[in-house]
């Protein structure tokens, strides 16, 4: 997401912890950023089914927060051979 509010277009640098307008759309770029991985990663997981929930636009790619926060918190582990619970 980008903050047109100071007229620079400057990046906001959203973060998944805080829960402002969770079905904003966030391009493939943007969405890479909040979760901290390459674009290229996510644009193969999202061609494997692996990934986030997605919307198209035409040919445009999009994630709302909330899926983007959904698939995080999916892919928890305590360690590599057990998966974490919910959060409590």
């Amino acid at each position: 997401m980008t903050d047109k509010r100071n007229g620079k277009g400057e990046d906001k640098n959203p973060t998944l912890d805080n829960d402002d307008d969770l079905d904003a759309l966030f391009t493939v770029e943007e969405a890479a950023k909040l979760l901290r991985m390459g674009k290229t990663t996510l644009n193969h997981y999202r061609c494997e089914g692996r990934g986030p929930i997605y919307r198209k636009h035409g040919s445009r790619v999009f994630y709302t927060k909330r899926s983007l926060i959904r698939w995080s918190r999916r892919d928890r582990f305590k360690s590599t051979s057990q998966r974490a619970g919910p959060d409590k």
